[in-house]
């Protein structure tokens, strides 16, 4: 049976429509007589989309009992047993109730595909599992209704629902998202303009990338080599000279231009894997394409212009970015260049832009890695020269009446051997040599056109012209291999260099080092595996390149490995490296031992700075006792004193108000040192929270105790979420900061202590009408033991907010300060809502984003 096809509607934000879009798709597809059916649509009593279904069969749901409530569930066997040819199923990240067949919907959905049944479902972008974590910094909504990426990427067709962010805000005031009494907190909170703005953003994106993935596919499919330029995409071909960075700075600029237009840096590397480019300077030019929102790219190929334009055609790219050539005049005697070859050969699908720089025509100097090695045009230069040249000069003698004579003879056939030394290197030139003795026997040593040489002499010749032809040969092979390795010695310097500059400097990380391994020698995975013992098993310490889905777990499953003392190795796949390229590679392995001690010792440094930074939490509180806690135990031993004095006769009304005395002073007393003993705690690691479900109005008014009556306005709804968190340590955290928003508003401003329900979240508000903080100080009231501005010595140490803080974060909540409008400084202390537990009425954010 043929699997069914999936189409999605993709929401670029809730409200935009993606439901109604899919109803009226089914109505089109009934009305061409096709056998579509309502599985599940859930119209959230918007009007318009209830409509909608009417004329279309709707398969009868399910009901499941969860919690003592009654819900409503895709009926999976049902759909089955109807067996529609298309089903239509809304909100795919949906969660279904527990009892029900599948955990997810999309799970559902994968069962009626199984079974042949085309669906046409929706979704929305944030509910999209890998952008959880960028929707929640954008709209503060943790999504807990997700679906895999890769169920949505393998839908047979995506279509994108999108509407203008001033649009959907109109649809919003116009009531046909959500109920009157509901529209303003939902554009006052996830509604926002730049929050509709951001979503777009993502959606567009994404569905880019998914379109790009569809278009690469049909290519490969169909062998589409030339390229479409439905999206600019600029190449910039690197050398490694310092003219990339001009190059890459001009892609970028003309990337700007035009929107979705896209930069990639590619650097060919000859395949012997040490390249003729300064390794840092590389480094500089990957981290700027990078920086301007572009990316790098590390090719391996001998033939640079046919690597570069199958490296473009491959991306679908439309322009190439190349720099005027650096050679002198006299160099174009050797060849085109790279530009004007690639210029050539691009086709009327490429555009090639030569750009000038400082550094033209300064000269390249000779290639490290290639100077020493004869490419394939010169080797088959010098076999034709060595071998084809002496019959051709042997024609061209016989035909000329009273010849040069022999000794001219050898001369020239002496030259012919030279060339083809200089050329195609030893075996040409010997080969030369060969047919050239035979030639000149045969045709200009008497008797002619025999073997037979009759005078000494002319043997003599013969002999002499082989040797030196052989010598010649042989010193040019000699200078070749010499070459060679000053060259491959000064690329490997280079790149030891490097190595040891970058690290010493502390500029490399282990896996920026490994990376820089795979590149340098072609490799597709690079590890380093350490172990604590000959026994123990192999651990992978870090990773660079692609598994194709399997692991290095030990050096002997690796093409190459590298030991690094007696617990350690730096494990390639890839191909096996020759023996000269392990000196270099024993390099890179001792140096990522280095780099991996250096970064154990940043993070037992980082250590060392917490402990140090309890030290000076321990030496701020000997301060603190030393001043701030003697003062109210001097008040109390003062009115204890004067209590217990012969000398004086209090009067009941002096009494009372020196017990009194001492009474604030106790509770001061034991406040501060509450405080003190909390910090403690929570520098020390040991505030473990009882986390339980409660109401924030069973907690809020008892914070409230130690503060003056009538000194704060309370206003917290009833139809609040239950909020998971340590009863305990958010009474102390409240009472906290209501005290120094008390504390700071001036006298006859209450300070307003407010909740209200964000997504997943709830907040509750501390606002004061006092002088208000400024933002460069904002964190810093955080700290402990800070009194901001003209705070008095003894109005306390300075950990009411720091402790307040640490016990929201310790419950998995934060806690920051904004301006109160109007003057003044708000605390907002962000709760968790407790799982699963929904208020009594919804509040807006979670309706809008299930």
């Amino acid at each position: 049976m043929a699997r069914g096809k999936l189409r999605i509607y993709l929401g670029a934000a809730p409200g935009v429509g993606k439901t109604y879009a899919m109803l009226s798709e089914a109505h089109r597809r009934v009305e061409r007589g096709t056998d579509a059916v309502v599985a599940f649509v859930e119209h959230h009593g918007r009007p318009r989309t209830e409509v909608m279904l009417h004329g279309l069969e709707q398969i009868q749901r399910r009901e499941l009992e969860y919690r003592d409530t009654v819900f409503t569930e895709m009926d999976v066997d049902a759909v089955l047993a109807r067996r529609p040819a298309v089903a239509l199923v809304d909100e795919l990240a949906h969660t279904n109730v527990p009892g029900s067949r599948n955990g997810k919907r999309w799970q559902d959905v994968e069962e009626l595909l199984e079974a042949g049944i085309h669906v046409i479902s929706t979704v929305n972008i944030q509910h999209l599992e890998s952008l959880g974590d960028v929707v929640e910094s954008i709209t503060g909504v943790r999504q807990r209704e997700t679906v895999p990426d890769e169920i949505v990427r393998r839908a047979d067709q995506i279509e994108l629902v999108d509407m203008s962010p001033q649009a959907i805000r109109r649809r919003m005031a116009h009531g046909n998202i959500y109920q009157p009494d509901k529209v303003d907190a939902a554009l006052s909170n996830y509604f926002r303009p730049g929050n509709l703005t951001a979503l777009r953003e993502l959606a567009l994106l994404w569905v880019a990338d998914r379109v790009d993935e569809y278009l690469q596919e049909y290519r490969a499919e169909h062998s589409i080599r030339s390229t479409w330029q439905a999206r600019e995409r600029i190449v910039v071909g690197l050398t490694g000279g310092p003219e990339g960075r001009t190059l890459i700075r001009r892609a970028a600029r003309m990337a700007a231009k035009g929107s979705g237009s896209e930069v990639l840096a590619v650097y060919i590397a000859r395949s012997d894997g040490l390249t003729s480019a300064s390794p840092k300077e590389l480094a500089v030019q990957r981290t700027l394409v990078e920086d301007l929102g572009g990316t790098f790219h590390h090719v391996i190929g001998d033939d640079i212009p046919s690597a570069l334009l199958e490296f473009a055609r491959g991306v679908n790219a439309t322009q190439i970015v190349l720099g005027s050539s650096r050679r002198k005049a006299w160099q174009y005697i050797f060849g085109p260049g790279v530009g004007a070859t690639v210029a050539r050969d691009s086709g009327p699908d490429l555009d090639v832009h030569i750009v000038t720089h400082d550094e033209v025509a300064k000269g390249r100097g000779l290639p490290v890695a290639r100077g020493a090695r004869l490419g394939r045009t010169r080797i088959i230069a010098g076999w034709l020269v060595g071998v084809v040249g002496p019959v051709l000069l042997s024609l061209l003698l016989t035909s000329i009446a009273n010849g040069p004579g022999l000794a001219n003879d050898v001369l020239l056939f002496l030259f012919l051997t030279v060339v083809a030394a200089l050329l195609g290197g030893q075996l040409p030139a010997l080969a030369s040599a060969a047919v050239g003795s035979l030639l000149l026997n045969f045709y200009f040593t008497p008797p002619t056109h025999t073997l037979t040489v009759s005078d000494p002499k002319n043997l003599v010749a013969i002999v002499i012209f082989f040797a030196v032809a052989v010598s010649v040969a042989s010193v040019v092979d000699l200078a070749a291999r010499r070459t060679h390795q000053a060259a491959r010695l000064r690329a490997e310097s280079e790149i030891l260099s490097f190595l040891a500059g970058s690290v010493l400097r502390g500029e490399t990380t282990l896996d920026a080092l490994l990376e820089r391994v795979r590149e340098t020698f072609g490799m597709e995975t690079v590890a380093l595996l350490e172990r604590a013992g000959d026994v123990e098993p192999w651990t992978c310490a870090g990773r660079a390149g692609t598994d194709h889905g399997t692991r290095l777990l030990r050096p002997e499953d690796a093409d190459v490995d590298m030991p690094v003392g007696d617990h350690m190795a730096l494990a390639l796949t890839g191909r096996v490296l020759p023996a000269e390229d392990r000196r270099v590679l024993a390099a890179f392995a001792a140096q990522a031992a280095v780099v991996l001690d250096r970064q154990r010792l940043v993070g037992e440094a980082e250590r060392a700075r917490e402990l140090a930074e309890g030290n000076r939490i321990r030496t701020a509180l000997l301060a603190a006792v030393s001043h701030d806690l003697r003062t109210p135990l001097a008040s109390i031993k003062a009115s204890v004193t004067s209590l217990r004095s012969d000398d004086v006769a209090w009067s009941p009304e002096d009494e009372a108000e020196l017990l009194a005395g001492i009474e604030a002073g106790a509770d001061r007393l034991d406040h501060l040192v509450g405080n003190l003993l909390d910090m403690s705690r929570l520098q020390t690691g040991t505030v473990t929270p009882l986390i339980r479900e409660i109401d924030l109005d069973e907690v809020v008014p008892v914070a409230l105790g130690g503060v003056p009556e009538g000194s704060v306005t309370l206003d917290i709804p009833e139809e609040l979420p239950i909020v998971a968190v340590d009863p305990g340590l958010l009474e102390r955290s409240v009472a906290n900061l209501v005290e120094n928003a008390v504390k700071y508003s001036p006298d006859g401003a209450a300070v307003l202590v407010s909740a209200s329900a964000l997504g997943e979240r709830v907040e509750l508000r501390i606002a004061d009408r006092g002088p208000g903080v400024p933002d460069s100080a904002k964190d810093r009231i955080f700290e402990p033991f800070q009194r901001y501005g003209d705070a008095p010595r003894g109005a306390g140490v300075g950990l009411g907010l720091a402790v307040a803080r640490g016990f929201a974060e310790a419950m998995g909540g934060t806690l920051a300060a904004e301006d109160t409008p109007g003057g003044g400084m708000t605390m907002v202390l962000t709760l968790r809502a407790a799982p699963g537990r929904p208020p009594a009425r919804p509040d807006l954010p979670a309706r809008a984003t299930t």
